[in-house]
């Protein structure tokens, strides 16, 4: 499976970054569903 490229979404992302694990199910999702048809 190919990883998608990350999106910078929010000036908040580095929040983010810093209050959400990285093993937590949401960032997996996000890494592995392309998210990208939402933005059209």
């Amino acid at each position: 499976m190919v990883m998608q490229p990350k999106m910078i979404l929010s000036p908040y992302m580095e929040i983010y970054n810093l209050v959400v694990p990285k093993d937590n199910m949401l960032r997996k999702i996000n890494d592995m569903v392309d998210f990208s048809f939402i933005s059209k």
